[in-house]
């Protein structure tokens, strides 16, 4: 099954006027995440979400509060501690800022295949979780649920199986017989 864990930035952009090629971009994707039923977010995105709209966008924070309520019904990761502390060891393991890998472990704990953000490198594989920046003009083949603006993105499970096995592969450390 394909799950996507959208950033905050993408749901930023989806509500923010001053780039109107981006909010459009930021609202397709949310769109085609929750027509596939795949879209996640954490209680660190709704944080995140609130402050932004309220002190970048410049939202009153009534308004803002209301677009929050109005977000596509995605599946919620709560923030506990064992997700902390597993945050804490992605962020030594990956050289990841705290609030990044908090949004990775989370990825994981959903069991999700990709995260749509822009905060980090388009392509990156982290903990076996796939980084991919919507907002890319050549991102549109990797994107998971979309190819090109509209049309929808095919994966076969026999290429999806292929990839997490190959990812498996190189994840095994050389370790030379006794």
């Amino acid at each position: 099954m394909f799950r996507v864990f959208i950033d905050t930035n993408v749901l930023v952009y989806s509500v923010d006027e001053r780039d109107p090629v981006k909010r459009q971009r930021a609202r397709e994707c949310m769109q085609q995440a929750e027509a596939a039923h795949a879209g996640v977010i954490s209680t660190q995105i709704l944080q995140e979400f609130f402050v932004v709209i309220t002190r970048k966008v410049m939202l009153a924070p009534l308004a803002a509060r209301s677009l929050v309520d109005d977000l596509p019904p995605f599946d919620v990761v709560v923030v506990d501690v064992a997700l902390v502390r597993q945050a804490m060891e992605a962020c030594i393991r990956n050289q990841l800022s705290l609030w990044d890998a908090l949004i990775v472990v989370s990825a994981r704990r959903a069991r999700c295949n990709v995260i749509w953000t822009e905060d980090l490198s388009h392509g990156q594989i982290v903990d076996s979780v796939r980084i991919e920046n919507p907002f890319l003009e050549a991102a549109g083949t990797g994107l998971g649920l979309v190819r090109e603006v509209g049309t929808p993105y095919r994966v076969s499970g026999t290429h999806r199986q292929l990839r997490c096995a190959d990812q498996r592969r190189r994840s095994k450390p050389n370790v030379a017989a006794p």
